[in-house]
């Protein structure tokens, strides 16, 4: 493995022979159907097991990518109308007394802490009874949901008063990957940003020759099996295209322990040489102050450049949000082909403040915990996993950021700033869409898909907008 420390990179290279691969793929509807290759894992090195089971997990038969862009006339239905900010809450915990009392609680310690009349003490001695009436293991959705928020107010008061930023817990690399794939089980939350992204990168670079995709926040890389296995087995055009991935990662040691950056792209060098699919494999660094230098990245001429940021669950971030806005300015610098762009939907600030806002996270997240319960109605052990592991930390980010921003003036979505530095939208293709419908009809009917514009498909449970994807290019 090379090392160009003068850069930043870490990198290792592999081109694989292609093998012959087959796929089949209907043009009728949305009836797409295709088998998945077979790969023997046991000839994988190292840990592979727990990659191939999210690879697994990730991959299903009823829902491919499609590589060709189809000018199939879009089918007309009435959708009804998403109430995405509404101050209803559609807890059904909340209807009993417990419920209720937890949220006038919640509400009334956010005021103390931040509302315009604040008050610490007052907010310490509403936390503390939280604390007396809600775990994060046990109880309703809405208890377990009141105690991670009770945890997150905790924290923005400690730092109120001089203490430190709550740092982040480090889960075992066995409880991730058991949280990641029990999260892909229970809802499409982490396949519909990834098959969306990839299927609009797939539509983009269907003639080149070389592919080359900025990551940012790999995990781990689970996004790219698909779309490697996709470019593999195309009949049409072109050979698959050598495909390198560059990750974007921290400085010095990141917070996630379970697995490193170049034990990702290891592991998928050994899924592409599995397939048949020309792969490299290079990492770039962001500076100390989290700040992305797009003269780091290794850039080769006539390369497609793609750049990819997912901003949701399970890829919660955490950064500040001057890191994420400094890749997507450096990416804009670089003039991609393409842009690919998954986050949370958001009630944008209003006159409500910060309790007002604080309203409408847990709202967000008392709907997210309503649809993986729909999912996994019996199996509470699955659910604390995921909550433990991915939701607590995501709650305890988002309201600090939440914090931040009434001082700041934060609060417009990042496709909204992607549009305003220059970013022009690129439409979702019918076969995107499509794909999005395949795979909500394998989860909960309480499922669904907006086309919000033409660049951005939504994904919600019931009447909630849970998160976005959105595709865009700096290039006319």
């Amino acid at each position: 493995m090379a090392m160009l420390m003068d850069l930043g990179f870490a990198s290792f290279d592999y081109s694989a022979t292609m093998t012959t691969m087959t796929a089949s793929s209907t043009d009728e509807g949305c009836n797409w159907n295709a088998g998945s290759p077979v790969v023997d894992w046991k000839a994988l090195s190292g840990d592979q097991e727990d990659f191939q089971n999210l690879i697994d997990s990730m991959m299903d038969e009823n829902v491919v990518l499609h590589p060709i862009d189809q000018e199939t006339e879009e089918e007309e239905e009435e959708e009804e109308e998403y109430n995405n900010f509404s101050p209803g809450y559609n807890m059904a915990e909340a209807e009993d007394s417990k419920g209720l009392r937890l949220i006038h609680l919640l509400t009334a310690a956010a005021e103390a802490v931040a509302g315009p009349n604040e008050c610490r003490g007052l907010a310490r001695v509403i936390l503390v009874r939280l604390k007396e009436l809600v775990s994060p293991t046990d109880g309703t959705n809405m208890e377990r949901l009141a105690a991670y928020f009770t945890d997150a107010l905790q924290a923005l008061l400690d730092a109120a008063a001089g203490g430190k930023p709550p740092l982040g817990v480090e889960h075992h690399r066995t409880d991730v990957l058991a949280a990641f794939q029990l999260l892909q089980d229970m809802s499409p939350y982490v396949k519909f940003g990834h098959f969306t992204a990839n299927q609009a990168i797939l539509e983009a670079v269907v003639h080149d020759r070389r592919v080359h995709i900025v990551d940012y926040d790999i995990m781990e890389g689970i996004q790219w099996a698909p779309l490697m296995q996709a470019l593999a087995s195309r009949k049409d055009g072109p050979p698959a295209p050598h495909l390198r991935i560059t990750a974007v990662s921290r400085s010095g040691t990141g917070r996630r322990s379970f697995v490193t950056v170049q034990e990702t792209g290891r592991r998928l060098a050994n899924f592409a040489a599995s397939i048949g699919q020309p792969f490299s494999f290079h990492q770039c660094r962001l500076d100390a102050d989290e700040t992305f230098r797009p003269s780091s990245l290794k850039l080769v001429r006539g390369e497609a450049l793609v750049f990819n940021c997912m901003l949701h669950l399970p890829h919660f971030s955490h950064r500040a949000p001057n890191s994420i806005a400094s890749f997507l300015s450096g990416a804009r610098t670089l003039n991609p082909r393409l842009f690919t762009l998954v986050e949370e939907e958001m009630a944008p600030p209003s006159e409500g403040g910060f309790v007002g806002r604080f309203m409408d996270l847990l709202h967000h997240f008392s709907t997210i915990y309503d649809s993986l319960e729909a999912g996994f109605p019996m199996q509470w052990q699955a659910r604390a996993l995921v909550e433990r592991v991915f939701l607590g930390p995501q709650i305890m980010g988002s309201l600090a950021r939440m914090y931040r921003a009434r001082e700041t003036g934060e609060g417009c979505s990042w496709g909204q700033w992607m549009g305003a530095v220059g970013f022009h939208p690129v439409s979702i293709s019918f076969a995107n869409h499509c794909q999005a419908k395949l795979l909500l009809g394998l989860y909960n009917d309480g499922y669904r898909v907006e086309e919000l514009t033409s660049n951005k498909l939504v994904l919600g449970w019931k009447l909630r907008r849970q998160l976005s994807a959105s595709i865009w290019t700096s290039q006319d």
